[in-house]
């Protein structure tokens, strides 16, 4: 025989054993693991789709030879493509790459694991983009000053009627000839019960005995009273509370500060 043609038979043989071996490693021992009962009941199963049954045969072929390579190599591609188990499909990528290192296609092999762990991903409900969770972040902070402003606002309130409730403990009762008006609404500072005068009486006043003077009264000024909150309080009028203090201006009440009462 001719060199040309014993070299096309070299060329015949060697693409016969690729076609026969595929993906898989080309050592005797895989060839070995492939005549495995198991392995190839499986093969007979896929080719007839039965999907679910193959893996199973592949994996008692595996209870059976746990070194067998092709064995991984089958069930991960039935995971990756027909059962849909990204995680499985990885799991026995990896095996395989562990028992054939030196595989031909072990580059293809770890593309195939890039995809399953891709496929993982995007089943894995995505967190919210950073600018949404920054905006949600900024709106619950918001919320929160909101709120903390209302309870400040409310402590502000509690303590003003806590001191409003004291004074009005510790403030004299009113004089029976000055009742508390019984609208119960503030008296502005710039209206004067000397504005209406009572009418001067023409009878002739009878003379009473002299009495002692009292000794002199004083109100402590509270939170958001007014001069004329006062008089009304201890029953006199806003006229006179002025004149038994010529030296306080009504408008600039500060808290603390003692006050004549006639």
């Amino acid at each position: 025989m001719s060199f040309c043609g014993r070299f096309s038979l070299w060329v015949l043989a060697a693409a016969t054993l690729i076609a026969a071996n595929g993906c898989l490693p080309s050592d005797s021992n895989s060839l070995d693991d492939e005549k495995e009962s198991h392995f190839m009941l499986g093969n007979s199963r896929f080719n007839s789709m039965d999907y679910v049954g193959a893996a199973e045969a592949f994996q008692e072929s595996l209870e059976a030879n746990p070194h067998s390579a092709p064995a991984h190599y089958r069930l991960a591609m039935l995971f990756e493509n027909q059962v849909s188990n990204p995680a499985a499909a990885i799991y026995h990528y990896q095996e395989f790459l562990r028992l054939a290192p030196k595989a031909d296609n072990a580059e293809v092999i770890k593309q195939h694991i890039y995809s399953c762990k891709q496929q993982l991903a995007a089943d894995v409900m995505p967190l919210p983009s950073t600018p949404a969770a920054q905006q949600q972040l900024e709106k619950l902070a918001e919320q929160n000053r909101s709120l903390q402003a209302q309870v400040d606002h409310l402590n502000d309130a509690v303590k003003q009627w806590n001191a409003y409730y004291a004074a009005q403990k510790n403030s004299p009762a009113p004089a029976p000839n000055n009742p508390v008006p019984a609208s119960g609404y503030p008296i502005p500072d710039d209206i004067s019960t000397a504005a209406n005068p009572a009418p001067a009486s023409t009878t002739p006043r009878p003379r009473t005995a002299a009495v002692a003077p009292m000794k002199p009264h004083t109100h402590i000024v509270t939170t958001g009273e007014t001069l004329a909150a006062i008089a009304r309080k201890t029953g006199v009028s806003l006229t006179a509370l002025q004149a038994a203090n010529p030296g306080v201006t009504p408008k600039k009440l500060h808290v603390g500060q003692t006050l004549n009462l006639p």
